[in-house]
């Protein structure tokens, strides 16, 4: 017990109560069981006017002070319970703990509360990898900021404040979005660049997000006509700024510190981007394609994939390489041989199945049932997976060959791509004379 019984002790008394409803504060017994939450008295009030302090985030990445914690952008997450969910990269080993400090509306005042990280499982032995830094909302409190800081205690004045995404629910603006990531290693497939965002179009897609690290100056041409034209949103990308990456997918005991230029987090970055504003999301690279089979376009053949499989928000599609060493002589148009990459209209004969591989997938999902993804599969989702039949649909991906050694007749000869070529051919066409032609 403290007694406070005179005058000239009053003060000492305040400042020990303080300390020990501080103190106190940080008792596990108060903290919720679940979420691991911990919410504070505000430690700032700002002045009228100023309801959110802070430097507001410039980049898309932004590192804390502690050099081990990368943060993309925080979302609103409210379909289990009122969080802001913050997709981030940490050091699995060193990052053990990190807190929200919320700016909360409409009273102004900052609250702190502590978070669960959540690295995501497929790491794939890489010392960094994507993570869901998680807090619990403050009730009563509209957050429209946060910042991230390792401690409770400091000064907000000196963090990085981030807007929050997805507070507010709004119409679909577009039915397909496509992620691309991560365009790096001065990316200079133009050719095949355009024809993919053609076909995109073609089967349905209304806005294609590209995490671009780096590209050829003729690459930026072709962007700058793509962001121009309302179709392409360019996510800089510049992870090598901060992290050694690798070019790989698996860690290979190199000293790199994170796979394929933080492929998994800008895919999971790129799902929450889209949650409100669009009914599908595409996950797949700039060289693939799904190609439906049964179903003229995109729309068509998820309308009849839905009604199979009522309650499913992930449909797998299977790969298929078709490789650039094989080609045809059919749709040899002479004003692309300039244009540097490769002409998919000439690369229909696609590797057959390995018995002992499993072929990966890349995906179609309904973001609104995605929590967490990977490359070839989601990690944690509302509702089941659905395995697309290659009766419905494959994914056209042309690169060079796994089976490099197989001789033409072995490969398989598909031209379902070739239902499209009058229009791929003319819109193709169209954005080579306003680009580069």
């Amino acid at each position: 017990m403290i007694h406070c019984g005179k005058k000239h002790a009053v003060v000492a008394c305040i400042f020990i109560l303080a300390s020990f409803l501080i103190c106190s504060s940080n008792n596990p017994w108060l903290q919720n069981s679940v979420t691991r939450k911990i919410f504070l008295h505000p430690t700032t009030v700002p002045p009228v006017g100023h309801l959110c302090r802070g430097k507001p985030a410039q980049n898309a990445i932004t590192p804390l002070n502690d050099n081990r914690t990368f943060i993309i952008s925080p979302y609103f997450d409210d379909r289990e319970s009122k969080v802001t969910r913050v997709i981030g990269i940490v050091h699995h080993q060193d990052v053990k703990q990190l807190y929200c400090w919320f700016c909360c509306q409409p009273d102004g005042k900052i609250y702190v509360a502590k978070a669960k990280i959540d690295v995501h499982s497929d790491r794939f032995g890489f010392p960094y990898g994507a993570a869901d830094i998680v807090c619990l909302e403050p009730e009563n409190c509209d957050p429209t900021h946060v910042a991230i800081h390792e401690s409770p205690y400091g000064n907000i004045d000196q963090l990085p404040r981030f807007e929050i995404k997805n507070r507010k629910a709004e119409p679909f603006s577009v039915n397909f979005t496509v992620c691309i990531s991560t365009m790096f290693g001065n990316y200079n497939n133009v050719l095949q660049f355009i024809q993919s965002m053609e076909m995109y179009k073609i089967l349905g897609a209304q806005k294609v997000v590209i995490y671009k690290n780096n590209c050829s100056h003729l690459m930026e041409k072709i962007l700058k006509f793509y962001v121009e034209e309302g179709t392409a949103e360019i996510i800089p990308w510049p992870i090598d700024s901060h992290l050694k990456v690798s070019s790989e997918w698996h860690f290979m005991q190199d000293g790199t510190h994170i796979g394929y230029y933080g492929q998994i987090t800008a895919l999971n970055d790129c799902v929450y981007r889209n949650m409100q504003r669009s009914k599908f999301v595409v996950l797949n690279d700039a060289d693939e394609v799904i190609l439906p089979f049964k179903h003229p376009d995109w729309n068509t053949m998820m309308s009849s994939l839905q009604e199979q499989h009522p309650g499913s928000g992930v449909f797998l599609f299977e790969s298929h390489i078709f490789p650039k060493t094989v080609s045809t002589h059919v749709f040899n148009i002479s004003s692309w041989n300039t244009v540097p990459g490769a002409n998919i209209l000439q690369h229909v004969h696609r590797e057959p199945d390995r018995k002992t591989v499993f072929n990966p997938r890349k995906m179609i999902i309904d973001p609104r049932k995605v929590f967490q993804t990977s490359v070839h599969s989601v990690l944690r989702a509302y509702g089941d997976s659905v395995y697309v039949p290659m009766d419905v649909a494959l994914m056209y991906h042309c690169r060079l060959p796994l089976q490099g050694n197989l001789p033409r007749e072995s490969l398989i000869r598909d031209t379902t791509l070739w239902r499209y070529n009058s229009s791929l051919i003319r819109n193709v066409n169209e954005v080579l004379y306003q680009t580069i032609l």
